[in-house]
């Protein structure tokens, strides 16, 4: 069965509305209507479940009901799942049974449509990908690994969320398949890319938490633009099966996008770990923490750390940092210093650390070879599996043949070994720079200026910019190493100012444990006031 493309999803969600009805007609209900579903983290769906305040389809539909009053405001959506009160059905009934699968049985998901499930269209945003828009359905024979383990765990998947085509934008979010998707704060403003309909999902929530990508920024900059907490995790730590790649062999990864660190760290404990289906994915073992990404979320987390603050010794654009951001910066490092941490100045200044990554050689040209990889792991529920079928299907070159060179093995060749060995030098330099300032991470506003508008040029439209101001990508993409955004306050507009915590390779538990201390001291994130759809 294929998912159900944006101009279908009413109907779909009437549809739904009708099934429900007719699956929890029973006197013996508990359900107690209306759930309000805004801010809904994990931990109050759990102990909901538990005292049987509701069930997993009365939870379900709560949130398609919410989908429907707002979702063609903000346009979050490229399809709706069509199984998801099978799921929740099921889901109920081994609830009833005794067994619950994890911390997130029965709690409501997205994912972002780069990203497989079994028998549901793919896009990546791309129209050819989809025959709505007039091309042809990429349908996967399976899930995805990340998906297979949320599913495995118990999550339901409301649906696939937007993403500009093959998420090449990390300020903006507009695909070829469903358009653009808005900030759920302000409309005017971008929603950040490339992970943007994830983000607008979960901050509107449409959902609990998503699933985001990032190659450059996709987790960190929509995470930014609204409030969120966002992972983005060492590059091998989670399974790149079954995702469509940008550059799967050095940089891609996938993480979640929540409310809450909590919600985060939980669905990080879920989707990380070693998988035959992704073999890069070994290098993280004995690197996981034993009793998980939750263990240690306590309030003493930040006492007695060294954190090193942002500088032109990182980097040189977006700084020096925007008056208004320049403030609030100041403001959330005394929080830090409140809480017994200490704060070490642009530690990376005199360090060469600029120049060395300015000097940078040519990234290897990955895509062919990654594209290939991705299309082979299709199936035959889909009617291509390399680009060569579709073009012969469609009678179009692919991305008008931009990207028509032989798919080599980056490893095999000498841009491939040059990328590698400069890698390793930054890491290198970058663990010096820690070591000899004893700092436990980094500590960096997530961007150097409020975010942009959506429109740049009010003469000019449709000019889109890829222009996020972040910080810390995309240095870290290119080595590889983690970060974690926390919200903190607002601007004076309401638009959001948000923080990361960045670490070196495998520290995501650490990470995880500042952002909660933190979060829980400043309590920073307030929901969005949403405009229901005219």
């Amino acid at each position: 069965m294929k998912s159900y493309p944006k101009t279908s999803r009413t109907v779909l969600i009437i549809g739904l509305c009708y099934l429900l009805q007719a699956c929890s007609s029973s006197e013996d209900s508990a359900k107690q209507f209306p759930i309000d579903v805004m801010e809904l983290t994990v931990t109050d769906i759990q102990n909901a479940y538990s005292s049987g305040h509701y069930s997993a389809i009365d939870l379900t539909q709560a949130f398609l009901d919410h989908i429907a009053l707002y979702e063609n405001t903000y346009n979050s959506f490229i399809s709706m799942n069509p199984n998801v009160m099978d799921m929740a059905s099921t889901l109920d009934a081994e609830r009833k049974a005794g067994k619950i699968r994890s911390a997130l049985h029965g709690v409501p998901i997205v994912i972002k449509d780069n990203i497989d499930q079994e028998g549901l269209v793919t896009t990546a945003g791309f129209s050819g990908f989809s025959a709505a828009t007039g091309g042809i359905d990429m349908i996967p024979g399976d899930d995805a690994a990340v998906v297979e383990r949320l599913l495995e765990a118990g999550a339901i998947i409301l649906g696939k969320t937007n993403l500009p085509d093959f998420a090449g934008d990390g300020t903006r979010t507009k695909s070829s398949v469903s358009g653009t998707t808005l900030n759920a704060y302000d409309v005017t403003k971008a929603p950040g890319g490339s992970s943007g309909g994830t983000a607008t999902a979960v901050n509107a929530s449409f959902a609990v938490l998503g699933l985001g990508t990032e190659t450059g920024g996709s987790i960190q900059n929509p995470a930014g633009a609204q409030a969120l907490v966002g992972v983005k995790p060492t590059f091998g730590l989670v399974p790149l099966e079954g995702v469509v790649p940008i550059n799967a062999t050095y940089i891609d990864v996938v993480g979640p996008l929540a409310k809450t660190v909590y919600d985060a760290a939980i669905t990080l404990d879920i989707i990380a770990g070693p998988s035959h289906e992704d073999l890069a994915t070994f290098a993280s073992v004995g690197k996981t923490p034993p009793n998980g990404y939750t263990d240690g979320l306590t309030q003493t987390t930040l006492e007695g750390k060294r954190f090193g603050s942002v500088g032109v010794g990182w980097r040189s654009q977006w700084l020096p940092l925007h008056p208004d951001t320049e403030t609030l910066y100041q403001d959330a490092l005394n929080v830090l210093r409140m809480r017994g941490a200490t704060i070490v100045d642009d530690p990376f200044q005199d360090s060469e650390f600029v120049e060395l990554y300015g000097s940078r050689p040519r990234v290897p040209s990955v895509g062919p070879h990654d594209m290939m990889v991705y299309m082979q792991g299709l199936g035959d529920s889909s009617p291509f599996s390399n680009i060569q079928e579709w073009e012969e299907l469609t009678g179009q070159k692919f991305r008008e043949g931009r990207v028509q060179v032989p798919p080599t093995r980056p490893s095999s060749t000498e841009e491939g070994d040059a990328f590698q060995a400069w890698r390793k030098q930054m890491r290198s330099l970058y663990r010096e720079v820690l070591e000899n300032s004893e700092l436990d991470g980094l500590f960096f506003p997530q961007a150097g200026a409020p975010i942009r508008n959506l429109i740049e040029d009010p003469e000019r439209p449709d000019y889109s910019p890829n222009n996020h101001p972040e910080l810390a990508s995309n240095i870290i993409n290119e080595i590889g190493v983690p970060v974690v955004t926390v919200p903190f306050t607002y601007y004076s507009d309401g638009t959001p100012f948000v923080v990361v915590f960045i670490g070196d390779m495998w520290t995501e538990k650490e990470l995880l444990g500042y952002a909660h201390d933190f979060e829980q001291t400043t309590l920073g994130r307030i929901p969005p006031s949403l405009v229901p759809t005219r």
